[in-house]
């Protein structure tokens, strides 16, 4: 079900060594800042690769403790199956709190309406789950995975990201952080996401999960797969694609840089199969792993419009 990394790269030098030791270092004391000034904090788990760093993270920031926060799952009910049953092994395994807030539920209670049409997703429709789950547990601070790398509005983000009491992200109103100093006051009803990995890059990921030896979905790597060419990408032919007599379901071995909504989240052609080969493939390529997310190509400024509405 899941694939474990190669042993450490034995040619691997001390600089990267020391690299990945600094950014641990980084992530670690941000991780335990949040502990420090939040009472309810939560970490939001999607059971991508840079959410399961994260738990990796957590376990060397507070072990042999348990977490100071419970792990927040918002489920579109279009998730990969791997990545779910991943979630939930991993969660028996480490022993945490997971909360899991429902787009289906959103739905079925008319706080959002399902998309219609070819291109329909669930992507956009989890801000609103989000926030609600927010709000009813009371979190003041949600920690994320995102990094600078990813996207031009990502880029804008603080490590301490302020939102307001309606869960909206204002890049005026980001406060300046020196020196690691990192400024977590805020109003009643606001909250703070939080990105421990900020600084990291998505070839940073890979080479701490082939460190650590972490597991991941299989999804990441190349597998065969039945999909539809979809405004040049390939999609997964799953049952909440909308298909029509113009699709064609063609097999094909892919793998996935990036893991959200079945319906937004295309595969890229590979025969990376282990990790060594993922971090050769990322190497050589041109393109960002955003590349393949379909919710990103919606205008030049889909990421941050949603994160201006609470988008995380």
């Amino acid at each position: 079900m899941y694939q474990y990394k190669n042993n450490t790269n034995k040619n691997m030098s001390r600089y990267n060594l020391d690299y990945l030791d600094e950014l641990e270092a980084e992530a670690i004391h941000i991780l335990r800042e949040v502990a420090g000034q939040f009472e309810k904090p939560a970490l939001l788990f999607s059971g991508g690769k840079d959410s399961i760093t994260l738990v990796r993270l957590a376990e060397k920031a507070f072990r042999p403790g348990k977490f100071p926060f419970p792990l927040v799952h918002i489920d579109t009910g279009h998730n990969f199956i791997e990545t779910i049953q991943y979630r939930d092994e991993m969660v028996a395994r480490i022993g945490e709190k997971l909360i899991v807030g429902s787009v289906q539920q959103s739905i079925d209670e008319g706080k959002v309406v399902e998309q219609t049409g070819k291109n329909a997703s669930r992507n956009a429709l989890q801000t609103v789950t989000l926030l609600d789950t927010i709000q009813a547990y009371g979190f003041d601070a949600c920690i994320g995975g995102a990094r600078r790398d990813e996207e031009k509005a990502r880029a804008k983000e603080r490590i301490f990201s302020v939102r307001d009491e309606f869960g909206q992200w204002d890049p005026k109103r980001q406060r300046p952080e020196l020196w690691n100093i990192y400024n977590g006051k805020i109003h009643k009803g606001e909250n703070v996401r939080v990105f421990p990995i900020s600084n990291w890059t998505e070839l940073d990921v890979w080479n701490y999960i082939r460190r650590e030896n972490i597991a991941l979905p299989s999804i990441y790597f190349a597998h065969q797969r039945d999909c539809v060419v979809r405004n040049g990408q390939l999609m997964g032919a799953t049952p909440f694609l909308n298909l029509d007599e113009e699709d064609t379901i063609i097999s094909k071995k892919v793998r996935f840089r990036t893991v959200g909504d079945m319906t937004c989240t295309a595969a890229v052609e590979s025969e990376a199969t282990h990790i060594d080969d993922i971090i050769a493939e990322i190497s050589n390529s041109k393109v960002s792993e955003r590349g393949a997310r379909m919710d990103d190509k919606v205008s030049e400024v889909a990421m941050e419009d949603r994160k201006k509405g609470g988008y995380f």
